[in-house]
C-alpha cells in the first residue's frame, strides 16, 4: 500500500528517538512491500524559533492531508519561563483538536525481562496487561482560562456527547480484551465527573450490557495501580486524570521511554507519539530510549494504516530486543550502563521479520 506520514519530530530528545522509529518503518515498508512516504515539517519549540508559532500553517496541512502523524516530544525550559505566550505545548493542544483525535490510548504492558527495571516488586508486576483510554480534547486543558497578577483560573467543562463517544472507545477495546471497564473520575466533589460517571453509567447499561463497570475516585485508582495492576484491563478517564495517572502507569514497566500512545478520533487518521517528554537534559547525547517512539509507529500501523501483521512485527521485534538484553540506561539495573538511542534501534532493526 501507498500511505503518507506527517513527521515532527519537535524538541528535545524527540528527533533522535524519531530517526529509530523512521529506520524501522523504512525497513517494514521493503520487507512488505509498501511505499511510506515521510514528509518532515517543524512543530513545538523549533517551530516558534523559526515561524514564532508552535503549530505553524504549513504543518498544519500537511498534517490534516496526511493519513496518520508521527510525533517526537515537544517542549523545554526555553519555552516555558512563566511570562512566555507562545509555548509548544499550545500547539500541541490545537493539533489534536484540529485532527479531531478526542480518545488517546496508552498501552501499558510490563515485559517479563524488565521486571527489574522497575521500582515495584516483580510478584506485582507479572502479567500486567492494561491501557488506558484518556478523554483528549476536553476538560480543564480545553477550558476557558483567566489571569491577573492576584488570580488565576483554568475552566474545567464536559459536554455529555464527549464523554460518551470516550467512553464507547474504551468499551469497544475492552469487549476485545478481558471486558473489564473502569471509569475513573472524582465523582464525591466535582460536577464534572458526575455529569462523566451519570453519562458513563447510561452508556454502558444502554448500549455495552456485556462488559462489566466499575467507577473509582481518582485518588483510589492512583493507588490500586501501584497496590494491584493486574486487576486492571481497560480504563477510561477525563483529560487530566488521564495524563497524570498514565505517568504513573510507566512505573509498572520501569520507564517513560517505554510507552507509546495513539490518539484517534471517527476517522483512520490518527497522531502517534511517545508518552515521555522532550527530556532536554539528555537530548543530544544518544542515550535516550526509542522504544516508546518505535511502538508508537507500531500503534500508527494498526489503527490507521489497518496493517495489524506489520504491527505485529514491529512489537515482536521490540520485545526480542529487549529480552535479548538491548536496554537503553533508563532500564538498566543500577550502575550498569546501556545501550545507546541508536544501538537501541538498531537491535529492533535486526529483529524485523515479515514471518510473526
Amino acid at each position: 500500500m501507498k500511505a503518507s506520514i506527517a513527521v515532527l519530530g519537535g524538541d528535545g530528545v524527540g528527533p533522535e528517538v524519531m530517526s529509530e522509529a523512521l529506520r524501522c518503518l523504512e525497513k517494514l515498508a521493503a520487507l512488505f512491500g509498501h511505499e511510506f512516504a515521510l514528509t518532515r515539517a517543524a512543530f513545538g519549540g523549533v517551530a516558534i524559533d523559526a515561524h514564532a508559532d508552535p503549530l505553524p500553517q504549513a504543518t498544519l496541512q500537511l498534517c490534516l492531508s496526511a493519513d496518520a502523524v508521527l510525533l517526537g516530544a515537544v517542549g523545554g525550559p526555553k519555552w516555558s519561563a512563566p511570562e512566555a505566550k507562545v509555548r509548544p505545548e499550545q500547539g500541541l493542544l490545537r493539533l489534536r483538536r484540529e485532527l479531531g483525535v478526542y480518545a488517546n490510548l496508552r498501552p501499558v504492558r510490563v515485559h517479563p525481562a524488565l521486571l527489574d527495571a522497575s521500582t515495584i516488586k516483580p510478584e506485582f508486576l507479572s502479567g500486567v496487561d492494561l491501557i488506558f483510554v484518556r478523554e483528549l480534547t476536553g476538560g480543564i486543558y480545553f477550558g476557558a482560562k483567566e489571569r491577573t497578577a492576584e488570580r488565576a483560573s483554568d475552566l474545567c467543562t464536559y459536554s455529555a456527547a464527549e464523554v460518551e463517544r470516550v467512553v464507547r472507545v474504551a468499551a469497544h477495546l475492552a469487549r476485545a480484551r478481558r471486558r473489564k471497564l473502569v471509569s475513573i473520575d472524582k465523582a464525591n466533589v466535582l460536577e464534572t465527573s458526575r455529569l462523566w460517571r451519570e453519562v458513563c453509567t447510561r452508556t454502558m447499561r444502554q448500549e455495552f450490557p456485556d462488559i462489566e463497570l466499575e467507577h473509582m475516585l481518582v485518588d483510589a485508582a492512583a493507588m490500586h495501580l501501584i497496590r494491584r495492576p493486574r486487576d486492571f484491563d481497560v480504563l477510561v478517564t477525563e483529560n487530566m486524570f488521564g495524563d497524570i495517572l498514565t505517568d504513573e502507569a510507566s512505573m509498572l514497566c520501569g520507564s517513560l521511554g517505554l510507552l507509546p500512545s495513539a490518539s484517534i478520533g471517527d476517522g483512520a487518521r490518527g497522531l502517534y507519539e511517545p508518552i515521555h517528554g522532550s527530556a532536554p537534559d539528555i537530548a543530544g547525547r544518544g542515550i535516550a530510549n526509542p522504544y516508546g517512539m518505535i511502538l508508537s509507529a507500531a500503534l500508527l500501523l494498526r489503527h490507521s494504516l489497518k496493517l495489524p501483521p506489520e504491527a505485529l512485527a514491529l512489537e515482536n521485534a521490540v520485545a526480542r530486543a529487549l529480552s535479548e538484553g538491548a536496554r537503553t540506561a533508563d532500564i538498566t539495573p543500577g550502575g550498569v550502563s546501556g545501550c545507546s538511542t541508536r544501538e537501541a534501534g538498531t537491535a529492533v532493526l535486526e529483529r524485523l521479520e515479515v514471518s510473526v
